[in-house]
């Protein structure tokens, strides 16, 4: 099977692929709530033919294609959900649900797997093995999508997983790969410091929490300063910091929320540890009480090599070394992890920033948009790989 026959499919279905995006970025629905968005996703599957169209979740769809030969099996997957932001863009397909929108490019996941489905389902013929196509519901909110479609078995049997992510900080006509660690683990904590409340003329009746909480937000980044190995990859940050509702007023009780991320699970074990023994000595320093919890997260995304070599490879003769970029480690997260703990996997990204276009903003943005042209990227290097790891 030729590249030239590849183009000449993907560059048939280019209009539809564009087509389904923006129907699912003017119809966006919440993790876990994707009803209306995978009945699209199934209705559009079955009318391809050659598919087994399945349900593994309630919000989750599956698409087999089993070749007309034997072979391995490849799981390609996309994510569907929406995030809880009101859309400010002006151009015709804006979101018509109030105060929800796609602002993170699963709009253009779901269509470029589409796409890479309808391709691949035209070519039973030519496949050793089987591909899976993954529809993933509930990427944004935890415990995550991904984690339910596995228990639910869509992993049984696959050899390999690929996935990819329309990036807006990255141009247009650029693929990243990035081997080993790629996005990391999200953690979180909670920490409420109980003090005692009183008039702010008279703060020596009182236990100030605001005064122990602000303590406890600097102390915190001791954990990454001077409790880790500056070598190791490592975030504390905290996000939420709530108390009072008067200016004249010591508030009695403070919270303070955050985020952890990581690449290594041992931080798990210590991080937790050396956070409430912060928090236990300033409180009880100053006569308040606490309470701690802490919430792990996804696991890290960590891409295996051979398979990310065979993206590379793929990106590299379809668009040439130019194309290629190796990226850095990101500290966000992806539960595409949960994948990958059953099979070798790699998770890849495609530039779709273009500011002649005026496609500038960052992801979660309210002004969030994709350059629709780097969906092609995406259905060329999905059909082309599928090729190669079905060997």
């Amino acid at each position: 099977m030729s590249t030239i026959t590849f183009n000449s499919a993907i560059e048939s279905i280019k209009k539809e692929v564009i087509e389904w995006r923006r129907h699912l970025h003017q119809n966006p629905e919440l993790s876990f709530h994707e009803e209306k968005t995978s009945q699209f996703v199934y209705d559009t599957l079955l009318s391809f033919g050659n598919l087994e169209v399945t349900r593994p979740t309630k919000y989750s769809v599956m698409a087999r294609l089993v070749g007309a030969q034997p072979g391995k099996t490849l799981g390609i997957r996309a994510d569907m959900d929406a995030l809880p932001i009101q859309e400010e863009n002006t151009f015709e397909f804006v979101s018509k649900t109030p105060g929800v929108m796609h602002a993170c490019g699963h709009d253009g996941h779901t269509a470029v797997l589409l796409g890479t489905a309808k391709v691949l389902s035209g070519m039973k013929e030519q496949i050793k093995g089987e591909v899976r196509f993954f529809f993933q519901h509930a990427e944004e909110y935890f415990p995550g999508g991904a984690q339910e479609m596995v228990d639910a078995g869509v992993m049984e049997g696959v050899d390999y997983v690929i996935g990819a992510h329309l990036m807006s900080d990255l141009e247009i006509g650029k693929v990243g790969v990035t081997y080993g660690p790629m996005m990391a683990a999200p953690d979180g904590f909670f920490i409420t410091i109980k003090g005692k409340g009183g008039h702010g003329s008279a703060p020596h009746q009182t236990i100030d929490s605001i005064a122990i909480g602000a303590q406890v937000v600097t102390n915190l980044q001791h954990i990454v300063a001077r409790n880790t190995d500056p070598l190791d990859n490592l975030v504390v940050s905290i996000g939420k910091f709530v108390a009072g509702e008067a200016a004249n007023v010591i508030a009695d009780s403070v919270e303070i929320n955050g985020t952890v991320r990581h690449f290594d699970l041992k931080f798990r074990e210590s991080v937790p540890i050396l956070m409430e023994r912060i928090v236990k000595g300033i409180t009880e320093a100053h006569g308040a009480s606490y309470e701690f919890n802490y919430l792990t997260g996804y696991r890290p995304v960590i891409n295996d090599d051979e398979v990310t070599k065979v993206i590379e490879e793929t990106v590299r003769e379809v668009y040439g070394d130019e194309t290629l970029v190796y990226e850095k480690p990101k500290m966000g997260a992806e539960d595409f992890s949960a994948f990958q703990q059953k099979a070798p996997s790699t998770y890849f990204i495609i530039g779709a920033r273009n500011e002649e276009k005026g496609i500038i903003y960052p992801h979660h943005h309210p002004r969030f948009d994709i350059d629709e042209d780097a969906m092609e990227y995406g259905v060329n290097i999905f059909v082309n790989a599928a090729f190669k790891f079905l060997v």
